[in-house]
C-alpha cells in the first residue's frame, strides 16, 4: 500500500561548482539555498526548519541559520556522512507528518578543493587502530571492498571501470560538469593506480560547491511555483564506523535502507525509472546496486557491463556524471537529490530521461558506514 503524499520537495539549486576561490562555505550555502526558495516561490521567511552537515565549524545549523537570518522552530544536523540529506529528506518528512514545522530547508557547502582540510574521519580514536598499519584514508578502505569483492565473485576492474566510463557518457552532456572529455574503459584501467584495485579514474573528484532541497508540506507544495516532487519511500541504517569493522566488506546497510524505503513507497524495484546512488568510487556503484535489490550479490559487475546505466541504456543511472565526473565537494548526496528531482521535472535538457517519473536516490556515508534511500515521485 502506498504512503500517503505528506511532502515534497518543491525547490533544488546548487552553488557555483569546481574551483570556487571567491566564495566561503556559507557563502556557497546562502547562494544555493537563495536560487532553490526563489525556484519555490518562497522566501527564508517561509522556512522553519533548517537542517545541515558537516565539519566546518562546531555547530553548523547555529552558524548558517544566523548567516541566513533565519529563526527556525525546527533544528537537525545530523551527519552520517555523505548520505546526511538523504537522511534529512526522511527526517523532514517525519518532521512535517508531526505537524513540527511546514517547509524545510536543508543545504551543504564546502571548499574542499580551494581549502582542503586533513582528513579526520577516523582519528584519533578508533582510527589508531587502522593508521599505524598503512590504511592510506578513505580510499583504502573501498580498496579493501573492491579486493574482497574480485576475490569473492571474481569481478574484474574493467566490470568497475564501465560505471566511470557510463558517468562520463552522462557528464558530456551536462554543461556544469567538471569533468565533461570522454573516456572509454582502457583510460579508466591506464590511469593511474591509487589503492590497489582502484584507479584514479576510479575515484571521485574533489571539488568545491554547495547545495540546497526545500522540502514543504503537502498544503504549501500545492502553492508553490514549481511541480511538486513528492517523497514516497525513505529509510537509513548505518553499520559500522570503520572499516575494520564492517560486518561483510561486500554488503552495505543499502540492504537494510532500501527495502525499508521499498516498503514505505509501496513499489517494485522494477518501477524505477531513474537511479542517482552515491559513487564516491566505482565499487561503491556495484556494493549499492546489489544491496538495494537491483541484482544478486556478487552480479553488479555484470548488472553494469555493456554500458547499461550510460545514456540510452536500460538503467538510467548518475544521470548528471555523478561524484565521478559532476562534482564531489566532500559530502555529495545533496546533489542526488537535485538531479533527481530535475528529472522527474523533465528539466534535464540533454540528459533528460524520457517521461521519468519515479527515482531512486541512495547516499552513502563514511566508508561504506551509512545508507540512506529516498524514492521519489510525481504526479
Amino acid at each position: 500500500m502506498k504512503t500517503e503524499r505528506i511532502a515534497a520537495i518543491v525547490g533544488v539549486a546548487e552553488s557555483d561548482l569546481g574551483k570556487v576561490s571567491n566564495k566561503n562555505v556559507l557563502q556557497l550555502q546562502a547562494q544555493a539555498a537563495k536560487a532553490a526558495l526563489d525556484e519555490a516561490g518562497l522566501t527564508k521567511d517561509d522556512v522553519d526548519a533548517l537542517f545541515t552537515a558537516g565539519n566546518w565549524t562546531w555547530a553548523p545549523n547555529l552558524m548558517l541559520a544566523e548567516y541566513l537570518g533565519i529563526e527556525t522552530k525546527y533544528s537537525d544536523s545530523t551527519n552520517i556522512g555523505g548520505s546526511s540529506f538523504e537522511s534529512h529528506v526522511g527526517h523532514a518528512m517525519a518532521g512535517i507528518q508531526a505537524g513540527l514545522f511546514e517547509v524545510a530547508l536543508i543545504t551543504y557547502g564546502s571548499t574542499n578543493r580551494t581549502s582542503p582540510t586533513r582528513n579526520t574521519y577516523s582519528a584519533p580514536l578508533t582510527g589508531q587502530y587502522e593508521q599505524p598499519y598503512g590504511l592510506p584514508g578513505t580510499v583504502g578502505s573501498y580498496a579493501l571492498a573492491a579486493m574482497r569483492h574480485m576475490h569473492q565473485y571474481g569481478t574484474t576492474s574493467e566490470q568497475l571501470a564501465e560505471v566511470a566510463v557510463a558517468t562520463r557518457k552522462w557528464a558530456t552532456l551536462n554543461e556544469r560538469a567538471y569533468k565533461r572529455e570522454p573516456i572509454d574503459i582502457s583510460d579508466v584501467l591506464n590511469s593511474r593506480m591509487i589503492a590497489e584495485p582502484l584507479h584514479l579514474l576510479d575515484c571521485c573528484l574533489v571539488t568545491d560547491g554547495g547545495g540546497a532541497v526545500v522540502v514543504a508540506s503537502k498544503e504549501v507544495a500545492m502553492r508553490t511555483k514549481k511541480r511538486p516532487v513528492w517523497i514516497l519511500g525513505h529509510g537509513e541504517a548505518h553499520s559500522h564506523n570503520t572499516i575494520t569493522n564492517m560486518p561483510d566488506l561486500t554488503v552495505t546497510s543499502a540492504r537494510e535502507s532500501g527495502e525499508r524505503a521499498f516498503q514505505m513507497a509501496g513499489i517494485s524495484r522494477d518501477e524505477i525509472d531513474v537511479a542517482e546512488i552515491y559513487d564516491s568510487f566505482t565499487i561503491t556503484v556495484l556494493l549499492t546496486l546489489e544491496a538495494l535489490g537491483f541484482c544478486e550479490p556478487g552480479e553488479g559487475g555484470l548488472f553494469v557491463s555493456g554500458q547499461r546505466t550510460a545514456p540510452g541504456g536500460d538503467f538510467p543511472m548518475n544521470t548528471n556524471g555523478g561524484g565521478l565526473s559532476y562534482c564531489h565537494p566532500g559530502m555529495y548526496g545533496i546533489f542526488l537529490l537535485i538531479e533527481a528531482v530535475r528529472q522527474l521535472r523533465q528539466e534535464s535538457e540533454a540528459r533528460q530521461v524520457n517521461d521519468a517519473k519515479i527515482a531512486l536516490v541512495h547516499g552513502t556515508g563514511g566508508v561504506l558506514s551509512s545508507s540512506s534511500t529516498v524514492i521519489l515521485g510525481r504526479d
